[in-house]
């Protein structure tokens, strides 16, 4: 049999008319913004979620709209009374009307919100995050450690324009007993949803300089309750509460304390105040300085006049004794003397007589030796005499005979001979095979020479 349906405007119309009859009222109802956003009109669009407390998933998911006219009067009153920013990741109770259109299906039109339902699990929220710090043992991390006696070099974190960053360093750096100060500023966004993700990496930074910094101070100067909430998250908390440096909270406001003020190592109500802490740092160290110097320097003259008493009472106890060792020891003294100088005159005596006896000793041995050598020197100056006189005899002879032969070689005496000298280019032919036919040549003889060329040469065979 051939089924006939309805019409899904049909079905959409009955199902309005059942919520219209189901909800004739307005209903008020507990979720989660997830989503909101704002046109140009001035109305405000949600998107409103539930989640599963055991495993946090979504289990239920609904549009909503607050009109305009609405929306001007809720967003400060619930902003005013919370505390807190009408944005996405919150609770609220909104009073609603359920509205269902055939084109764009279901939806709640917002028309109240209970703000202490919003406060209730804002509070909710802290002393879980208090309750989970503490069950992980890091609640009180940062507290445990110990705090530089003088904190000279800090790392900021804040936003470079902001009116507490100003006053901080302007505290620091204009201290009356002229502390100097290295600081060193890690930029990061200090309000809205970024906030926290910001901060985060700036202490990431800041660990990477562990070595370098004493404390970190994290800045702001001020702002509603609405701009602090970001420092009641729980994983900006945990990274302060682990930090490996003492963290100065800084924030700006006195009526709340935060969460990152509790796992803070200090906290102080400004940031001017944490410039001021920072200088008490040193004047408490000074003071303990100038505290332990006066002590010292008051143990000191203490020490000294008890050694002055005991010294000046040893001084009436033994000026006698002294007096009457020293007077001993001056006639002991004077006997030394005495006797030293007898025995130095008899000393001396018998230094020069032995002196007498060697001088004479010695002038009879040198002059023995004197005249030992003048002997050998005259007798070797007689043989050197003789031995020049013969070498120079010789030497005159081999003179006499190398001038002989030279006379006898030279080619003069040899062409007065009748005998002739031929020349090649200065140089004496002494073989045929040195000339070549059309060779010029040069032929000496006593009285002349005379130049030709080769024209046959003739060898014997």
């Amino acid at each position: 049999m051939k089924q006939e349906g309805i019409s899904l405007f049909h079905l959409n119309h009955r199902i309005k008319k059942v919520l219209k009859n189901e909800f004739n009222s307005e209903v008020w109802v507990a979720a989660e913004i997830s989503e909101l956003r704002y046109n140009q009109n001035g109305h405000c669009y949600l998107e409103l979620i539930e989640k599963d407390k055991k495993n946090d998933q979504i289990t239920a998911k609904a549009r909503a709209t607050i009109w305009s006219y609405t929306f001007r009067m809720l967003k400060p009153y619930f902003e005013t009374t919370t505390g807190q920013k009408f944005t996405s990741g919150i609770k609220v109770l909104i009073q609603a009307s359920i509205e269902f259109q055939e084109i764009y299906g279901y939806t709640l039109n917002i028309k109240d919100i209970d703000p202490n339902y919003t406060l209730g699990d804002l509070a909710r929220k802290r002393k879980e995050i208090l309750a989970r710090l503490k069950q992980e043992g890091v609640l009180e991390m940062n507290k445990e450690l110990d705090f530089p006696e003088i904190p000279k070099t800090i790392a900021i974190i804040s936003s470079p324009t902001a009116a507490g960053y100003e006053d901080f360093v302007k505290q620091l750096e204009n201290n009356n007993n002229n502390y100097q100060f290295h600081y060193k500023l890690f930029p990061a966004i200090m309000q809205g949803n970024q906030a926290e993700e910001s901060i985060i990496q700036a202490l990431d930074r800041i660990n990477e300089y562990e070595n370098i910094f004493d404390a970190v101070a994290i800045l702001r100067g001020g702002g509603s309750q609405a701009d602090l909430n970001c420092f009641d998250n729980y994983w900006l908390t945990l990274n302060v509460a682990q930090f490996p440096l003492p963290i100065i909270s800084g924030i700006g406001h006195e009526r709340d304390e935060s969460i990152v003020d509790i796992v803070a190592h200090t906290r102080v109500k400004t940031p001017t105040a944490a410039a001021e802490f920072l200088i008490d740092c040193f004047d408490s160290r000074r003071e303990f300085h100038e505290n332990l110097q006066e002590e010292f320097l008051s143990l000191i003259h203490e020490t000294l006049l008890e050694q002055s008493e005991k010294i000046h009472s040893f001084s009436n106890r033994f000026t006698p004794m002294v007096k009457q060792i020293i007077q001993d020891k001056n006639n002991r003294l004077l006997l030394a003397k005495e006797k030293l100088k007898s025995c130095s005159k008899q000393t001396f005596a018998d230094q020069k007589y032995d002196l007498q006896k060697h001088e004479t000793a010695i002038s009879h041995l040198t002059e023995g030796k004197i005249n030992t050598q003048k002997q050998k020197i005259n007798h070797l100056q007689s043989k050197i005499g003789v031995r020049v006189k013969h070498l120079l005899e010789n030497q005159k002879n081999k003179l006499t005979l190398s001038e002989k032969t030279i006379q006898f070689l030279n080619p003069i005496n040899v062409l007065q001979k009748g005998y002739t000298l031929t020349l090649k280019d200065g140089k004496i032919v002494k073989d045929l095979s040195q000339l070549s036919k059309n060779d010029k040549i040069e032929t000496q003889f006593k009285n002349g020479s005379l130049e030709s060329i080769v024209i046959n040469r003739r060898s014997k065979k």
